[in-house]
């Protein structure tokens, strides 16, 4: 049986907050609950069952979003029609980026902000992050322009930041001369 989960909106003061590192091994709880963020991300994905059952669609979320102050992300990338890689990052680190900048040409969303949200948010266009995955096993993922936001977005979660925080209010938008735009 599908439930919904209980995010947290950007007026909760936990999101502000930084995550701790996780001890392994994860608690039956901390399995659980990573399951079930998986199944409502990709379902929020996926039109029929977010209109069934009324998800906004979310490819990334961070455990602080559930008020879970632990350093775990989990973000559900569609890499074709209805085929989906999964990546669950435990204490994840970005340890090289890019020197190019990109942004969302949309600009970003988040499943804490239920409101529109205008800019563009600076971040590299290739990251590498190392963690760990459910098991205690170092992990590490080189990720390019939409995943290499999504995994920017969830770390800083980690370390209550929001996307808007970085969003420069005396220059909100950017042209494709002066950012790459995706």
């Amino acid at each position: 049986m599908f439930k919904k989960l209980d995010i947290l909106d950007e007026k909760d003061k936990t999101l502000r907050k930084i995550s701790k590192d996780v001890v392994f091994p994860l608690s039956k709880e901390d399995k659980n609950t990573i399951q079930k963020v998986i199944d409502e991300l990709t379902y929020s994905q996926i039109e029929e069952y977010a209109e069934k059952y009324d998800l906004r669609p979310g490819m990334g979320l961070a455990f602080v979003q559930l008020g879970i102050l632990e350093r775990i992300i989990i973000i559900v990338h569609e890499v074709e029609e209805g085929i989906f890689d999964n990546y669950v990052f435990i204490n994840p680190k970005i340890v090289s980026s890019s020197e190019e900048i990109i942004a969302a040409e949309a600009g970003e969303g988040c499943l804490s902000v239920n409101r529109e949200v205008e800019g563009h948010v600076p971040r590299h266009a290739r990251v590498t992050v190392e963690g760990f995955d459910e098991k205690g096993n170092k992990i590490r993922c080189r990720a390019r322009e939409d995943l290499a936001i999504a995994f920017q977005h969830e770390i800083d979660h980690l370390n209550g930041i929001l996307f808007y925080d970085k969003i420069d209010p005396k220059k909100p938008f950017y042209s494709d001369s002066e950012m790459r735009l995706i």
